[in-house]
C-alpha cells in the first residue's frame, strides 16, 4: 500500500488545477458593461443562477474542517454527528422564506449594513470589525492550516509550507476576479469534491467488505458497518445515567453526550448553530443577496438537498475508519480520530488518490476564495467607503477591494506559518466552534428580534451582543463551579478532568436569556422602533417550484431519521 502521491495523482491534481483556473479566467474575461463596478465584484448583482448559488454555497461550507474534522466526528460519534448537515437543510429552508425576503427587499448588501437599518451605525460599526477579525484570525487561519496539513500528510509529510502557500495562492487567484467568478468556479469546485468524495467513500466501503470477508463491494461493506458498529448508526445519542464518571458508566459514552448531548441539543445548540451560520453569516448569505427572491430561494433550497449529500462524503469514511481501527485493520491511523480521512485515502489506488486530494483542495480553495471575498467586501463597503474613502468611486472601491484580499490571506498565512494561534494543540474544528458559538447565541438573537419584532432597540441589541458572548463564556467556564453540577437548567457532566455542561446545551442557555435581556430592553422603549422593518405577508409567500424543493427536502430528511433514530 503507497500512502503517498505518486506521479500519476499529481497529474490528475494539476489537470483540476488547469480546469478550474481557465474556467475562471474565461468567466472573468466574459464580464459584460457593467459588471466592472463594485456591486458585480462583490456582490456579482444579477449574474448568478440559482444552481451556481446553491453550488457556491456548498462549495464555501465545506472544507477541510468537515472533511477532517466531520469525519472524526463520524469516528467518535457515528451517524449522529450528521445532524449538523440535516438540519443544516431546514435551517436553510427556514432562511429561504423567511430571512432572503426581508435582506432583498430592504436592499441589504452585507450584515453589517443590516444592522445599520435596522440598528444604528455603532452596531454596524462594532459588529464590522469584530467579523473582519474572526473571519481572518479564526476562519481563514484554521482553514489554511487544516487543509496543508491533511494535504502534506498525503504528499510525503514534508512539504506543509509549500502547500498553505499554494493553497492561498489559488485561493488569491480565484477570488481577485470578485463574486462571479468565485460563485461560478465553485461550481467546478463542488462537482470535484462530490465525485472526489464519493470516490472516497466507495473505496473505503469496498475496503470494508474484503477485510471482513462479505464481498469486495460498498454495498457488502456498509451492511458490514451496520452490523459491526450498530452503536454508531443512532442518530440520538442516549443521555449518560450518572453525572460522574464510575464503572456503572463508560467515560466514552460520557464524552460522547458532552459532544452531542442527544434530544437536548435539538432543542438547543443545533438550531442556533446552523440559522447564524446560514442566516446571520456574510460569508454565507452573500451569495443569494446580489438575486432576485426566486433565484435566491432556489439556489438556497437547491444548496440544501446537497447538505443531505454530505454525511456520505464527510461522514462515512470516518465510522469505515473505526470499525477497520478497531478490528486491527487500519495500523496507518495516526492522531485519533481527526487521522481517520488522512487514514482512509491511503487505500486509493493510483490517480483516484489525486483526485480525491483534488476534492479536498477544492473544499479548501472554494472556502479560503468565499471568505477572503466576504472579508473584502465588509471591510470596503461598511468601513472604507463610510468612514476612510466617503466619495471613492467605483474603480477604487474595487482596488481597495482587490487590496484587502491580498492583506488579509498575507496576515492568515503569517499567522498559519508558525501556528501562533495554537490551532494544531486544540484542533481545527474545535478551534472554529469554540470562538464562533460564544457569539452565535447573541448575533442570532439580535438578527431574529431585529427582522421580526418591531419594538427591538439598538441598545438591546448591543447590550444582546455583549450578553450573549459573557454568558456563553459562563456557562461553558464557570457555571458547574459556581452553582453546581445539577440544576433545574442543566445537567454537568465529568469529561475526566472536570464537570461540564454540553456545548450545544450551553449554547440555548444562552439564547434564552439573551432574548429576555432584549425584550425587558426594548419594552422601555417606543412600541414600534423607527428603524423597524416594513413586513407583508406577500413577503413570506412561496410558489409551487419552491413549495415542491420543500416538501421534497422535508420528505428525504424524515426518512432519514426515522431509518436511524
Amino acid at each position: 500500500m503507497n500512502q503517498n502521491m505518486v506521479l500519476a495523482d499529481y497529474i490528475v491534481f494539476i489537470i483540476y488545477f488547469i480546469i478550474v483556473s481557465a474556467y475562471g479566467y474565461s468567466i472573468y474575461r466574459k464580464r459584460k458593461v457593467g459588471e466592472h463596478d463594485a456591486k458585480a465584484f462583490f456582490l456579482a448583482e444579477g449574474t448568478l443562477t440559482w444552481w451556481a448559488i446553491g453550488a457556491s454555497l456548498i462549495a464555501s461550507n465545506i472544507s477541510a474542517e468537515q472533511f477532517i474534522g466531520m469525519s472524526g466526528e463520524g469516528f467518535f460519534l457515528g451517524v449522529a454527528v450528521a445532524a449538523y448537515e440535516w438540519i443544516a437543510a431546514i435551517a436553510l429552508i427556514i432562511v429561504a422564506v423567511w430571512f432572503i425576503p426581508v435582506y432583498l427587499k430592504n436592499h441589504i448588501y452585507t450584515m453589517p449594513q443590516f444592522l445599520k437599518t435596522r440598528y444604528n451605525e455603532s452596531v454596524a460599526l462594532i459588529m464590522a470589525i469584530f467579523w473582519l477579525f474572526l473571519y481572518v484570525f479564526v476562519n481563514l487561519t484554521s482553514i489554511l492550516y487544516l487543509g496543508a496539513v491533511a494535504i502534506n500528510g498525503l504528499a510525503g509529510g514534508e512539504y506543509f509550507h509549500v502547500i498553505m502557500v499554494g493553497l492561498a495562492v489559488f485561493a488569491l487567484i480565484i477570488s481577485l476576479g470578485g463574486m462571479k467568478v468565485v460563485a461560478y468556479t465553485d461550481v467546478i469546485q463542488v462537482a470535484v469534491l462530490i465525485i472526489g468524495g464519493l470516490v472516497t467513500t466507495y473505496i473505503a466501503l469496498t475496503v470494508v467488505g474484503e477485510k471482513f470477508g462479505v464481498g469486495a463491494n460498498a454495498i457488502a461493506g456498509f451492511k458490514a458497518l451496520l452490523n459491526d458498529a450498530p452503536d454508531h448508526f443512532k442518530v440520538i445519542i442516549p443521555r449518560p445515567e450518572s453525572t460522574v464518571a464510575n464503572a456503572n458508566v463508560l467515560q466514552n459514552d460520557i464524552n460522547k453526550y458532552i459532544t452531542f448531548p442527544g434530544l437536548a441539543s435539538y432543542m438547543a445548540g443545533i438550531w442556533i448553530i446552523n440559522l447564524n451560520y446560514w442566516g446571520c453569516n456574510q460569508y454565507i448569505t452573500q451569495r443569494a443577496l446580489g438575486a432576485d427572491l426566486h433565484t435566491a430561494r432556489t439556489g438556497i433550497l437547491f444548496a440544501g438537498l446537497l447538505k443531505l449529500l454530505m454525511p456520505v462524503i464527510v461522514m462515512l469514511p470516518g465510522i469505515a475508519a473505526y470499525v477497520l481501527h478497531r478490528n486491527g485493520h487500519l495500523p496507518q491511523l495516526v492522531g485519533g480520530k481527526d487521522g481517520a480521512y488522512s487514514a482512509m485515502l491511503t487505500f486509493l489506488p493510483t490517480g483516484l488518490k489525486g483526485l480525491s486530494v483534488a476534492a479536498l483542495t477544492a473544499a479548501i480553495v472554494a472556502s479560503l476564495a468565499g471568505k477572503v471575498n466576504s472579508i473584502s467586501t465588509i471591510f470596503t463597503l461598511d468601513v472604507y467607503k463610510k468612514y476612510i474613502g466617503k466619495n471613492a468611486s467605483e474603480k477604487n472601491q474595487v482596488i481597495t477591494g482587490r487590496a484587502t484580499v491580498f492583506v488579509a490571506m498575507i496576515v492568515a498565512v503569517l499567522f498559519t506559518w508558525s501556528d501562533i494561534l495554537g490551532i494544531g494543540g486544540e484542533g481545527g474544528f474545535t478551534f472554529i466552534q469554540k470562538y464562533t458559538g460564544f457569539i452565535s447565541p447573541g448575533i442570532l438573537a439580535m438578527f431574529l428580534l431585529g427582522m421580526f419584532w418591531k419594538r427591538t432597540t439598538g441598545a438591546a441589541a448591543v447590550a444582546g451582543v455583549i450578553a450573549g458572548f459573557v454568558l456563553s463564556v459562563v456557562f461553558n467556564e464557570f457555571a458547574p463551579q459556581w452553582f453546581g453540577n445539577e440544576t433545574f437548567l442543566y445537567t454537568a457532566y465529568h469529561d475526566g478532568k472536570d464537570f461540564v455542561i454540553p456545548f450545544h446545551i450551553c449554547m440555548g442557555l444562552s439564547f434564552m436569556f439573551t432574548v429576555i435581556l432584549m425584550v425587558l430592553m426594548s419594552l422601555a422603549g417606543p412600541k414600534v422602533n423607527p428603524k423597524a422593518f416594513e413586513l407583508d405577508k406577500s413577503m413570506f409567500k412561496v410558489n409551487p417550484t419552491t413549495m415542491a424543493l420543500i416538501v421534497v427536502t422535508l420528505l428525504l430528511i424524515s426518512a432519514l431519521y426515522v431509518k436511524f433514530w
